[in-house]
């Protein structure tokens, strides 16, 4: 484990914005109200026997970020997978998931990404979420919160070398783009994460590259597991996708490459929701699990 004293050196240095208001201030249970009705008979909890779970403070370059840990109670030198939340941030799902991979050995750190622009557990519509909050998040500012995480697990019980990183939805696209910043990174799992901007694959000042920008240039390879009934991410991205990553002459990339399950929609490992789906989400999960495994994570 690092001594404090040695922690500064490892937080990334600053990025080139002012400082801003952090205006989460607490995790909180439930789960989002935008994300309302749960659906109760499918809801997983994971309870948090054997393990060590709760909020924590990771130290950042313009002040201290919320995030939920999860990992076992006892032992050291825990391989490291940082969790990356859906639209409506690290609520009980999220933190559920963590403890899952807790439960498997790891150290799951789910860090609060909007924590400067906004809270989406207190909208109750998605487009005020995406709006209001998810479209004012820069990548680069996402990219420096997560090496965050990773300074604060080399620092807390973590294993620097066996580093992965799992997303969904919003947090799918970011596992792309953390595995093409990061030369730390040893695998990734990308859960139905968009491929391309918007409109057109437009990029702008706050996500000036998209997955499909970057899919010659992976650090470690990335396992994508999409369902082929999602409205939000066209399968012809998809296959181009697919297609870079083979095509690529990075063997990263080239090892890497994304799973459709034809009758799944989005969010199928959302269990609280009425997107979920039971098979494929199990079936997700031990591919993620898998994939992990093979790549030594």
């Amino acid at each position: 484990m690092t001594h404090d004293a040695d922690y500064d050196s490892l937080v990334p240095p600053p990025l080139a914005h002012s400082r801003r208001g952090f205006l989460v201030t607490a995790l909180g249970a439930g789960f989002a109200l935008a994300a309302q009705p749960v659906t109760a008979q499918t809801a997983i909890s994971t309870p948090a026997d054997g393990l060590t779970t709760g909020e924590i403070s990771v130290p950042t370059v313009d002040g201290a970020m919320l995030a939920y840990r999860a990992q076992p109670a006892r032992g050291s030198s825990f391989p490291v997978i940082l969790v990356v939340q859906e639209i409506f941030g690290v609520h009980e799902h999220i933190q559920d998931l963590c403890r899952r991979l807790a439960g498997l050995g790891y150290l799951a750190i789910a860090p609060e990404l909007y924590v400067r622009q906004g809270d989406p557990r207190q909208y109750t519509a998605i487009p005020d979420i995406l709006t209001k909050i998810v479209s004012k998040v820069p990548d680069a500012q996402v990219m420096s919160d997560l090496d965050a995480c990773v300074a604060w697990a080399n620092a807390n019980g973590g294993e620097p070398a066996r580093l992965g990183i799992t997303g969904f939805c919003w947090g799918g696209r970011i596992v792309w783009l953390y595995a093409a910043h990061n030369p730390k990174v040893k695998a990734g799992v990308a859960w139905y994460g968009r491929l391309v901007g918007q409109t057109n694959g437009a990029a702008n000042d706050l996500t000036p590259k998209h997955p499909l920008d970057l899919a010659g240039n992976l650090h470690a390879p990335v396992l994508g597991l999409y369902g082929g009934l999602d409205q939000g991410i066209p399968q012809d991205t998809v296959e181009k996708m697919n297609k870079a990553l083979a095509d690529s002459q990075n063997p990263m990339s080239k090892a890497s490459g994304i799973h459709v399950y034809p009758d799944a929609p989005h969010a199928f490992n959302a269990d609280y929701r009425a997107s979920y789906r039971k098979e494929e989400a199990e079936d997700g999960w031990k591919r993620m699990r898998e994939w992990f495994t093979r790549h030594g994570v």
